[in-house]
């Protein structure tokens, strides 16, 4: 095999809820409360997966942690029956679906030493995200065990905070090819909280042995920030020479154009202009927060959330810019509604790691029939409905913690994961 770019989707977990955790997130706020369907998440997940492998692409899967988080409770002096409310609800979050936030990664191409490098991210502004990294890691350093191939490091000491490859984007010719690496950071004293500090970009790219020559560090603009764009792939996305932006995403874009050319004269820059479709339309479509994929026969794809046909500014715009001859030449609409009800579209569902697949855990890599396997046991096992309030029945709590074993048990992965 070769090194490819493969898309490693984390499986909506059986603990899926909408308690409202994640403050500037304005579908998890809005949906706070509201009864979420876990069997139906991770279906619909499942789904976006064969997706992927239908059009051609590499898919691995990590799997949904450890829920109720006893270690963590136990670190606070209390137990999930215990528990207040709000500290209840953090340690049955099954937010880790969310791969993009898992890890920072820089492949083999860009690093000092030829290998692919994975920083844990710290996700320490939300308390419900800042215990996952302890079972994130875990699961990396089984799936990327090859020391030959990658180095897998523990997170950014708090308080910097770090949000992983949510906040970072790489173009380059062909993903086997040197890249330059684009760390989007946000700026304290907004509305909402910046949850990508800068110095912990620079600590993640210092790790991994990234040329500073060929390494920028850009802000995101507080406008967008303050719409709602708490993470930078909410309002941008990159794929080999394409950078597809929003017009308002960068706090000082036209100088963060100007360095990008003069490292990557090749970059082709879409920009969405916000006369054309508003901040608001592009968070509420989540239209960047679309994977942005290298076909196999050629051109590009945006794998986009189905919400963005519902937005008529969203999808006349889409719709022009695949009849042109741009690079984006197809659209492919996924019902992925239960993640995006709670803030997550798409790209926030997967993390990009550019590798050789042979050099990765067979465990972690997904064919159909693997999927048809993992969306058995979810039919079979995973909660129906969960509203914020069962959180502290013991029959759910208990249905959740079977459905973990079954699926990990089915994998052969319990032996290394069990917490």
């Amino acid at each position: 095999m070769s090194v490819r770019e493969i898309n490693f989707d984390g499986l909506i977990g059986p603990s899926h809820n909408y308690a409202g955790l994640s403050h500037g997130n304005l579908a998890s706020a809005n949906n706070a409360g509201a009864a979420s369907y876990p069997r139906a998440a991770a279906l619909q997940g499942i789904e976006k997966m064969r997706t992927n492998l239908r059009l051609g692409l590499t898919q691995g899967i990590f799997v949904p942690q450890w829920r109720p988080d006893g270690r963590w409770l136990n670190a606070l002096g209390t137990n999930i029956s215990e528990a207040e409310p709000h500290i209840r609800a953090a340690a049955m979050s099954a937010s880790s679906m969310w791969a993009a936030n898992a890890a920072t990664v820089s492949p083999g191409p860009d690093t000092a030493d030829r290998r692919t490098h994975l920083t844990v991210a710290n996700l320490v502004t939300m308390p419900h995200r800042s215990h996952e990294w302890q079972q994130t890691l875990t699961q990396l350093q089984v799936a990327f065990s090859d020391k030959s191939a990658f180095a897998v490091h523990p997170p950014i000491p708090a308080p910097f905070g770090d949000e992983g490859a949510a906040n970072h984007m790489r173009l380059c010719d062909r993903h086997s090819d040197q890249g330059v690496e684009i760390f989007v950071y946000g700026q304290l004293g907004g509305p909402y909280p910046a949850r990508q500090h800068v110095e912990a970009s620079k600590a993640v790219a210092r790790l991994h042995g990234l040329d500073p020559a060929r390494t920028l560090f850009v802000m995101q603009s507080q406008e967008a920030i303050a719409a709602g764009a708490f993470h930078n792939d909410v309002v941008a996305v990159a794929n080999e020479g394409l950078l597809f932006a929003h017009e308002q995403a960068f706090a000082d874009k036209d100088r963060f154009y100007t360095q990008l050319r003069a490292l990557f004269p090749a970059v082709q820059i879409i920009e969405v202009p916000a006369r054309a479709i508003s901040l608001t339309d592009a968070i509420q479509s989540y239209l960047f927060n679309a994977q942005l994929v290298t076909m196999p026969h050629g051109g590009m794809a945006l794998v986009l959330p189905a919400e963005a046909k519902a937005i008529r500014s969203v999808w006349g715009w889409l719709e022009n810019l695949v009849a042109g001859n741009g690079p984006i030449r197809e659209l492919f609409p996924v019902d992925v509604r239960q993640s995006m009800a709670n803030g997550g579209g798409p790209a926030c569902l997967r993390l990009r790691v550019v590798a050789d697949p042979a050099n990765i855990d067979p465990r972690f890599l997904v064919n159909e029939a693997k999927l048809d396997a993992i969306a058995n046991i979810v039919e079979r096992s995973w909660p129906e409905e969960i509203i914020a309030t069962d959180l502290a029945d013991t029959r759910l709590i208990a249905q959740i913690e079977q459905s973990w074993l079954m699926l990990v048990d089915h994998l052969q992965l319990s032996g290394d994961l069990i917490p």
